[in-house]
């Protein structure tokens, strides 16, 4: 009986062990292919048309930084006067 209990723990470990010499295989071999999806994908996000869908489209365009987009001293959330 002990001994089909450590048969059966052999043949888990195994197939474990084959499973992660097979992912780690896997990965190294495609490790190139793998970098180069990641690389678009993030390339993708970052660029100006995919930064609308990241934002939502809420920010607005001021069309550059000119002295109308900053508001005068005095305004806006400053310290408060008692």
């Amino acid at each position: 009986m002990l001994q089909k209990i450590v048969n059966g723990i052999a043949i888990a470990s195994g197939v474990i062990s084959l499973t992660v010499v097979g992912t780690v295989g896997y990965v190294f071999i495609r490790k190139d292919a793998i970098i180069e999806d990641i690389k678009g994908k993030v390339m993708e996000s970052v660029m100006p048309d995919g930064l609308s869908g990241i934002t939502g489209g809420g920010l607005p365009d001021l069309g550059g930084t000119s002295d109308a987009a900053i508001p005068p001293v005095g305004e806006g959330f400053g310290i408060p006067s008692f």
